[in-house]
């Protein structure tokens, strides 16, 4: 069911939509921490470090048709916040023609460049076949992943949450089952957990596709809908292209990271990825906060209620802070009961690892859920350009910092490198956004 911001309470409209899309985000993290722990568990360490040492690759790629469609669908939702009912239509049919161009140059690109990309990782030879076989299976199988990340984003841009969580949550169990199933009674090792991971996704999107044609009337297309109009293209390519490059810079500094960290041994790796697994899923509240504030301001931001979204980003920011501080205090202590899920075997080396790197990240929590809530304000209002800066400004900080630190101090180094990315980034976007408000919002 689709469904205005533009009345109402900012933050109870915005905690409405945030909760099924964090479920829907817990349990897409639970896709990639699901196949690490059957990994680790199942097959062992070295295939734990394995696909750790390819994760960033699959991750930059994952990133960059998520930013894509995110940007596509930020021109639906102000569509529809402007109740422009074709021009809805019209906007996902382009957003449908563009993502589907995009995948098939990915597509390409990943099958002729991957093993130079592994190359640039410092990937050794002992983990190279299983990192190569995890990460070209899902490359190949990204049309998959594009399709139900476009679906979602456009019941998104519309206001509903709920309907791609539904469908997430059947296919996150599907994966489960079927990575046990390939790996244990089938003896695909590493490349059955890829395997089943862009199969259930698959099966997601197919599911969405049914259910949104059937109960979103202001979807059923028509065919001058899918007339081609450069203009309106360059439209929604100036919102996806400078999201796509957001989401890649911060994908680059992680791969910065992660291919220091490959120079270190299996445990180091496991131990990292590990680390940074857990981690990605105690941020869950603070991105569905970010995917929140987008969808909440683009629709304002297309309804010219300028007022409504300098509330609802200061209640959005002050609830996201105490997302941030549960966040931190529960990573900080049940570190070690939650990496001790990864693997079947106690390694000790493998521990010290992972908890260092939460025990200097937890404190920084606060600045980086700062950063969703403001990036994305902006993104809504149509403003790209801040934060693909932000984004670089990470990219520099991040590596220069990981670079330096890790000739310094090791891996020790390595763990200070994203949270003096995530200060920096923060205090620029915050700044950005002040600015933004105390100028173009006085119109209103």
């Amino acid at each position: 069911m689709v469904h205005s911001m533009t009345q109402g309470n900012p933050i109870r409209l915005i905690l409405a939509f945030m909760v099924p899309l964090l479920i829907g985000n817990i349990f897409q993290q639970f896709y990639n921490i699901a196949d690490v722990i059957i990994v680790g568990r199942i097959i062992g360490v070295h295939a734990l470090a394995a696909v750790g040492a390819a994760a960033p690759l699959f991750m930059a790629v994952l990133g960059l048709t998520i930013g894509l469609t995110s940007g596509f669908t930020v021109i639906t939702g102000q569509c529809f916040g402007a109740n422009d009912a074709d021009g809805v239509r019209r906007s996902v049919a382009m957003s449908v023609m563009l993502s589907l161009a995009a995948t098939v140059l990915l597509m390409a690109v990943s099958a002729l460049f991957m093993p130079v990309f592994l190359g640039w990782m410092n990937v050794s030879s002992e983990l190279y076949q299983d990192s190569y076989s995890y990460v070209i299976i899902i490359a190949y199988g990204l049309i998959a992943m594009v399709a139900y990340n476009l679906l979602a984003c456009i019941a998104r841009a519309l206001g509903d949450s709920k309907t791609p969580l539904y469908f997430l949550m059947l296919s996150s169990v599907l994966n489960v089952i079927l990575a046990i199933v390939f790996i244990l009674q089938f003896g695909w090792g590493v490349p059955g957990s890829a395997i089943a991971l862009v199969t259930a996704q698959g099966i997601a999107a197919v599911l969405c596709f049914l259910y949104m044609r059937k109960r979103f009337p202001i979807l059923r297309m028509q065919r001058r809908d899918w007339q081609l109009d450069w203009d309106f293209a360059w439209k929604h390519l100036r919102m996806g292209l400078p999201m796509a490059v957001q989401f890649m810079i911060i994908s680059l500094g992680l791969i910065v990271i992660q291919s220091v960290c490959n120079t270190f041994g299996p445990e180091t790796i496991a131990g990292f990825i590990s680390a940074t697994r857990l981690e990605q899923l105690a941020l869950q509240p603070m991105i569905s906060f970010g995917i929140a504030m987008a969808v909440f301001t683009a629709q304002n931001y297309g309804a010219q209620r300028y007022d409504r979204i300098r509330e609802g980003v200061k209640q959005c920011s002050l609830v996201s802070l105490l997302f941030c501080g549960a966040a931190a205090v529960s990573m900080f202590f049940f570190a070690n009961e939650l990496i001790s899920l990864f693997t079947a075997e106690y390694d000790e080396l493998l521990m010290q690892q992972a908890s260092l790197y939460i025990k200097m990240s937890v404190p920084c929590y606060f600045f980086l859920g700062q950063i969703f809530v403001y990036r994305n304000a902006l993104q809504g209002m149509g403003i790209s350009i801040v934060p693909l800066v932000s984004s670089l400004l990470e990219l520099v900080v991040r590596g220069v910092s990981a670079l330096v630190l890790a000739s310094m101090w090791g891996y020790f180094g390595i763990c200070c490198a994203s949270p003096i990315c995530w200060i920096t980034a923060c205090l620029f976007t915050s700044g950005c956004y002040f600015y933004v408000r105390n100028t173009m919002m006085k119109k209103n």
